[in-house]
């Protein structure tokens, strides 16, 4: 790929995925970076996952100051690369949120990835403000297909603290009638699975009385996670909690820990002994911001969703994207005015003839 700016870039299929995973721990170790950009996550199920990986690094200096996983997938007009994910749904069920390049040098990145004489398409999910900005730095062709709050709860006093009074009341009175609310962390691999287990069938059982899927009826998605949790559990990565009510269960919940930030990733309460002030959901999530509160982490992050509950919890939201970006996306004003299925089959060669300006106008 070349020079960009005082950086060096270079693509390439992965080929050996142990030796990636060292490069990938060792600027993971130096730089900020949330758990979905860890490479616990990233790396999980990696074969399996990246049908067609390609791997993006900036060296400066001849030090390596930025990573990015794509998998290359072929399209009817133009390749797309899709960044920490594989682009297809039944490999993306474990959805990738808090999302970009891993270290400094995303503006580089994206302009990297969107050079040469081909166009290409790059899908890029759940990227924050800044990877959007970064975006945009590096190309006209930008379409944000949505955007979402990730609600999050600073830690280190009173989670009730700046709560309304509605949820304040509604949290002790809960607290209440469940009597004394504890909480248990999965120790081991076996506890863990067992916990995810039972998370499992209560979460199912409250989407399916819904006429919906819910999030394990795909195998694939059962079975990274069992592979995330003996990744992630020695590491200390992984918090799996089941918390209690005078003995009796309350529901579970599967969070990430990592670098100070507590991730809810997904929860299974049991709201078929829940009645009149007991509020399953809510009181799992207040223990549990107490329990990361005790263990010193510093942000309770409720990840993207505009769910009632975590607006009551939260104190602040960092705002995500899914976007589509590159000469092969065509500009969101011309895609709302086509039908879906001809926007996205719409060579990319015609979008680029299209007037420069068109992007502004249009979008």
């Amino acid at each position: 790929m070349g020079r960009i700016g005082d950086l060096i870039a270079t693509c390439a299929p992965v080929r050996d995925w142990d030796t990636l995973e060292v490069r990938w721990r060792a600027l993971e170790a130096r730089v900020p970076a949330s758990f979905f950009q860890s490479w616990t996550w990233v790396g999980c199920l990696g074969p399996e996952r990246f049908p067609d990986p390609w791997l993006l690094e900036l060296r400066r200096a001849g030090e390596t100051v930025g990573l990015a996983l794509w998998n290359r997938r072929a399209g009817p007009v133009v390749p797309s690369f899709a960044l920490q994910e594989a682009g297809m749904a039944a490999l993306d069920t474990p959805y990738v949120e808090h999302n970009g390049i891993l270290g400094a040098a995303a503006p580089a990145a994206f302009r990297a990835m969107l050079r040469g004489v081909r166009p290409r398409r790059l899908v890029l999910s759940g990227i924050d403000d800044a990877t959007l900005a970064a975006v945009r730095d590096a190309t006209r062709w930008v379409r944000v297909l949505r955007s979402q709050p990730a609600p999050f709860l600073e830690l280190g006093r009173d989670p009730l603290a700046g709560r309304s009074a509605n949820t304040r009341a509604q949290l002790r009175r809960s607290e209440r009638a469940y009597g004394t609310v504890a909480v248990s962390r999965a120790a081991t691999e076996a506890e863990a699975w067992a916990m995810l287990d039972e998370l499992a069938a209560l979460h199912q059982a409250r989407w399916e009385a819904r006429g919906q899927p819910g999030a394990f009826v795909r195998p694939f998605f059962r079975r990274f996670h069992r592979a995330l949790i003996a990744a992630g559990l020695p590491r200390g990565e992984i918090d799996l909690l089941r918390v209690t009510g005078d003995g009796a269960l309350v529901g579970l919940l599967y969070n990430f820990r990592y670098r100070g930030v507590a991730y809810a990733y997904q929860g299974g309460f049991a709201y078929e002994d829940a009645s009149g002030a007991r509020k399953p959901g809510l009181t799992c999530h207040l223990a549990a911001v107490r329990h990361a509160a005790a263990a010193g982490l510093v942000r309770y992050d409720f990840l993207a969703g505009d769910a009632q509950y975590k607006r009551s919890l939260s104190d602040g939201a960092t705002m995500l994207h899914w976007v589509e970006a590159g000469p092969g996306t065509l500009p969101a004003g011309l895609a709302r005015a086509l039908p879906a299925g001809l926007a996205r089959a719409l060579p990319a060669e015609l979008a680029r003839a299209l007037p420069a300006r068109l992007p502004r106008m249009l979008g």
